[in-house]
């Protein structure tokens, strides 16, 4: 018999998707079956899969040694379909620069993306913040390979490649499943600065539905689709260009990208859905080669029960040096931009 004690990490979730972590070369079925036959017990007991662990549980195999190392991806029959992938993990984290931490604890992990470096895999084989992310806490001594058997850290909010900012990160199964509800229930606040084509003199707040042709991967802003808001709020301008502060108040891909291109003021270096015309002037007079979008400012709730220290705190990521580059060139005034990143008024309201 094998058994094993149910730690922080592995607690709040359903004992069948634990099953199907802790032993990967096992399929859905063979699980189901164990448990029917009292092979995997819990507590001692016959269980049924949907029964939510909780810490200091013990889950009991009652298999051949050989069988539990085939099945946990320890044994050398099971390698080729459970690979270690640690060392891509830490080659991430080496490789992937520019990156910073903003906020940490045992829970969550709050970090800066640059622009040009993906949130998730995308297929390419190109490293992600996710890898970066389990390489970090790998390398700092904040995830063991025991513990990689079991739970993943992983990223909780996705930005676009090419948009820099504000990631959330889950470090614990606790600190992941809390985030992952404040997000579906909206009551995180997210704030970007982008800048747009155009001077936008007043704020204001853009409705509309939002659809996507998957062929082209790519959204528009019609009467099909689910609904989006946006909101923004000037803070500055420059040359036919302002720079405004964004609130997302519904949270769909592209959807700030879409909605400002959708009135007649796409976002400076904005490929997909912008102005060919002005991102050409604008790479070539301030070097801008991507869009100019930045998660900057994110808003925890007043009450997030367990989590008392994070309760109203306020996070926010740098003006990144592209944003700076065109603010100098363009005479554009800092003050309000300062002010929105001190939490001051200039902020789009909902």
């Amino acid at each position: 018999m094998q058994s094993f004690h149910i730690r922080e990490n592995q607690a709040g979730q359903r004992l069948d998707k634990f099953l199907r972590k802790f032993m990967p070369a096992a399929g859905s079925g063979f699980l189901y079956k164990m448990l029917r036959k009292k092979n995997i017990v819990l507590n001692g007991k016959k269980a049924e899969g949907k029964e939510i662990l909780a810490v200091g549980d013990t889950v009991s195999f009652f298999f051949s040694d050989e069988t539990f190392r085939l099945f946990t991806g320890e044994g050398k029959e099971a390698s080729a379909c459970v690979p270690d992938k640690t060392e891509w993990y830490r080659e991430a984290y080496t490789a992937l620069k520019g990156i910073t931490i903003i906020y940490e604890d045992k829970n969550i992990v709050i970090a800066d993306k640059p622009a040009g470096v993906l949130t998730q895999r995308d297929g390419s084989g190109q490293y992600s913040l996710n890898e970066w992310l389990l390489g970090y806490l790998l390398a700092c001594g904040g995830l063991s390979q025991e513990t990689l058997k079991t739970f993943h850290p992983s990223v909780q909010n996705r930005l676009d490649r090419n948009t820099s900012g504000i990631v959330l990160c889950g470090a614990s199964l606790a600190g992941s499943q809390m985030l992952s509800e404040l997000i579906r229930k909206r009551e995180i606040e997210k704030y970007y600065i982008t800048i747009v084509k155009g001077n936008l003199k007043e704020a204001g707040i853009l409705s509309g539905r939002l659809s996507k042709d998957e062929r082209t991967n790519k959204v528009r802003i019609g009467e099909e689709g689910r609904a989006v808001r946006t909101a923004y709020h000037p803070l500055a301008f420059g040359e036919d260009c302002t720079c405004l502060a964004v609130k997302l108040i519904t949270g769909r891909p592209h959807q700030i990208r879409a909605h400002m291109a959708s009135i007649g003021h796409p976002i400076m270096g904005d490929v997909k859905y912008g102005d060919a015309d002005f991102n050409d002037f604008c790479r070539k007079k301030y070097g801008v080669r991507h869009q100019l979008l930045h998660a900057a400012r994110i808003a925890f709730p007043a009450r997030i029960q367990g989590f008392a220290g994070l309760e109203g705190s306020i996070f926010t990521a740098p003006l990144p040096a592209a944003f700076k580059e065109v603010c100098s060139h363009g005479n554009m005034e800092l003050k309000r931009i300062e002010r929105f990143y001190a939490g001051g008024t200039d902020k789009p309201d909902q």
